[in-house]
């Protein structure tokens, strides 16, 4: 986890690298770091590998550099996600938290796979001391299985199945989309269709389940031409909604799995000079500034992004402490508080049946 300088070794043409010492000690460059830092959390034999090819490649620490870095906390982000308005959200509660924990963010995008790992390491290259993986990675088992082999610290951002052996901050998906169905229910909607979000991802799994739970328990059977495949993004909701409104019988309510989907929604009807919401209600779920920004400005599901960021920070952060110290840290699931947020895309079924 320190920066690096050029190694003093015989004859050599270019400096060595902690990814260097890795590939020659076969271990990873966590392992290495590990092992430059005194970390008592590594074998013998394993020890004994990396110092061996420290001492075979020349490998030098800028000892001034990381001695000046060691009273400074850093925390990755690993982010690839399709809402830019979850990520502004939770950067702005990540940011506040690390500095009153004295403490750095770093960022690393990525995409697939195999991106997920070379963000990984680049985090780990500069220094990373504990990472947060907000959604969708918070469900890739690639990237948890990853952090988890080298033992990095790790807090899974609002997945809605949270694995057991890595510490996670959520709000309770299920019951937010349980709430948000039996009050369209309430308001004597029973024709409900439902946008569905990014299948990968275990929130929308739940928010979906919720959904049809929900109306099978008033007794209403969802039909499939009621039931729309969005992932999350404005454009899948435009594709959606469309698709949920081409029907000559449209329904008395939508309810998209997330915000932007439903902000979608919104411009469709618009688009098809449809009212909202005297002719159909909408709703979504997270309350990102989208839900803000629309008109009318749209019912949905308060998620607590910005305290999700302080939460996960506060958490890694006490983590990243007891590693350093050689300490063990225990695994902790916090669930944060939901609230529906009712605003002027919702309303009841009028005397006219509308």
């Amino acid at each position: 986890m320190d920066d690096l300088k050029e190694g003093n070794g015989p004859a050599q043409h270019s400096a060595a690298t902690m990814y260097d010492v890795a590939r020659r000690a076969k271990v990873s460059a966590m392992t290495v770091s590990r092992v430059i830092n005194g970390n008592n959390y590594v074998s013998e034999a394993t020890r004994e590998k990396v110092l061996k090819a420290i001492d075979e490649l020349g490998y030098r620490v800028n000892v001034a550099a990381r001695a000046a870095r060691m009273g400074t906390m850093r925390v990755g982000l690993l982010y690839s996600n399709p809402s830019a308005a979850f990520l502004s959200a939770f950067l702005v509660g990540a940011m506040a938290q690390c500095a009153r924990s004295g403490a750095e963010l770093i960022l690393e995008p990525c995409e697939d796979v195999a991106t997920q790992r070379k963000a990984i390491d680049r985090l780990i290259a500069h220094g990373a001391d504990g990472v947060l993986v907000p959604p969708p990675l918070c469900d890739s088992p690639a990237a948890l299985k990853r952090l988890r082999d080298i033992g990095m610290p790790t807090v899974a951002v609002a997945t809605a199945k949270p694995a057991a052996n890595i510490s996670a901050v959520r709000i309770d998906d299920y019951d937010g989309a349980r709430a948000m169905t039996a009050y369209l229910l309430s308001l004597g909607h029973t024709d409900i269709a439902f946008i569905k979000g990014d299948p990968n991802h275990t929130p929308a799994q739940l928010r979906y389940r919720a959904f049809q739970d929900t109306m099978r328990g008033a007794g209403l059977i969802v039909p499939a031409h009621r039931i729309a495949q969005g992932f999350f993004t404005y454009k899948s909701g435009l594709t959606a909604a469309r698709q949920l409104l081409a029907h000559d019988s449209r329904p008395a309510a939508i309810f998209a799995a997330n915000d932007d989907m439903g902000a979608a929604a919104v411009a469709v009807a618009h688009g098809m000079h449809l009212r909202v919401p005297e002719d159909i209600a909408i709703a979504g779920f997270d309350d990102t500034p989208v839900a803000t920004t629309v008109w009318p400005e749209l019912t949905t599901v308060h998620q607590p992004i910005g305290e999700l960021g302080r939460a996960a920070v506060e958490l890694v952060v006490e983590q990243a402490r007891a590693s350093r110290a050689g300490e063990p840290f225990a695994t902790r699931h916090a669930v944060m508080p939901y609230r529906l947020e009712i605003r002027e895309s919702t309303t009841g079924v009028s005397s006219d049946g509308a």
